[in-house]
């Protein structure tokens, strides 16, 4: 991470700067605001800027996140419903940023679902479009936005985006549906095992093999009349880069791939070394959520240590063969560019790209998340230019 006000907004502080800056980097979209981010920022260095003072963190989120909830249902009375569901939109992103810090329990499920409130009451108000779908997937469904393809006549090729560890499919239907919707494609933005609302709703941990849930998603945009079925493609970005290989090397009706930021090829290693980082907020990903996404007992970390084990891609990204475009940021701060050259070098396919951004282009954060327009951009060209057909 660069040392700058914008991505470095608490210096120091990664854990604290990593979460704001996913939540500035969806400002573009329209769905929350700088200057109240900028206030959040302001009370939680004054209260000493403390990545171990969870209560500061969710505390001072969560109360703008009040606040611009109550300007929402003030205007919402009044009569003003556009003006409600942008209120909304943002105090849904706000609570989703409070909650992260918080550990599993009573006060996590609460917060999450206010954002889930909020997001249920803005989404159908600021994107009516958005068809909120459940994908069929083994004895329940997966929950999912489908954002279909603008100006199509027939069926259009496809995009099937899951999340990382932290993030959640209203944010992946904005800044990958919007953009994907505007140049001719579907977007299938899903929570998958272990992720959004999956797991804090229907409880559902993730898993090592993610080609299941990819073939329930494959299995889904294929029922539709919207997709063209020889033209799917399956991104994941963040821990998404896990997933997105495997489901590729695995399910082959996939035409294509993106990992939208390279994951640890040896995360065994990766998790081991990283515990006491985690534990005073030294880096991204809390000291709960590891073993919290893997749905271990008592969130018992050397448990989870030995879970991850089972998530690797040797032996399974080298049978990947259709194209593959890995991205990454040369200043992402957690995970180093050379993991994903790692990645790139033992991908199968000789259809394969590398993307780095670097900090002159712009974009060069994690999963492109200081410039996100300029990252999903390059990723749709790329996906027009070697998958679905220029």
């Amino acid at each position: 991470m660069t040392n700058n006000n914008w991505t470095a907004h608490f210096g120091k502080n990664f854990s604290w700067s990593n979460a704001t800056m996913v939540t500035k980097g969806m400002a573009p979209y329209g769905v929350v605001c700088i200057g109240e981010i900028e206030r959040i920022g302001i009370k939680l260095i004054e209260r000493g800027n403390d990545p171990t003072d969870k209560d500061a963190w969710y505390q001072e989120w969560c109360a703008m996140a009040d606040h611009v909830a109550k300007l929402g249902e003030d205007a919402e009375a009044k009569g003003h419903t556009f003006t409600a569901g942008d209120y909304y939109m943002r105090a849904g992103y706000y609570y989703y940023t409070g909650e992260r810090m918080v550990y599993p329990g009573e006060l996590k499920s609460s917060i999450y679902a206010n954002a889930l409130k909020y997001f249920n009451k803005g989404f159908p108000i600021r994107y009516p479009d958005f068809e909120r779908v459940d994908v069929p997937y083994e004895n329940t469904t997966l929950p999912a936005y489908f954002v279909k393809a603008q100006g199509v006549t027939g069926p259009a090729p496809t995009v099937v985006v899951f999340d990382g560890l932290d993030n959640c499919k209203e944010m992946s239907s904005l800044f990958c549906g919007l953009e994907f919707a505007r140049r001719g494609y579907n977007t299938l933005a899903i929570d998958g095992p272990g992720q959004g609302e999956a797991l804090r709703i229907q409880k559902i941990p993730s898993r090592w093999d993610y080609e299941v849930p990819g073939k329930a998603a494959f299995d889904y945009v294929a029922s539709r009349k919207e997709t063209d079925k020889s033209k799917v493609a399956i991104v994941g970005y963040s821990f998404g880069g896990y997933c997105a290989p495997r489901i590729a090397a695995l399910d082959t009706r996939y035409a294509g791939g993106v990992a939208l930021g390279a994951m640890w090829w040896d995360m065994h290693a990766w998790l081991v070394r990283s515990q006491e980082q985690m534990k005073k907020g030294a880096i991204a990903t809390s000291h709960f959520q590891v073993p919290w996404v893997f749905g271990v007992p008592d969130l018992d970390f050397n448990k989870a240590v030995d879970v991850i084990k089972k998530f690797t891609l040797e032996g399974i990204a080298q049978e990947v063969k259709t194209p593959f475009l890995v991205m990454h940021g040369k200043d992402d701060g957690i995970t180093p560019p050379s993991e994903a050259e790692l990645l790139f070098e033992k991908l199968g396919t000789s259809k394969k790209t590398l993307k780095i951004f670097d900090n002159v282009e712009g974009a060069a954060e994690h999963c492109q998340v200081d410039d996100r327009p300029a990252g999903i951009s390059y990723m749709a060209d790329w996906l027009k230019d070697n998958v679905f057909g220029k």
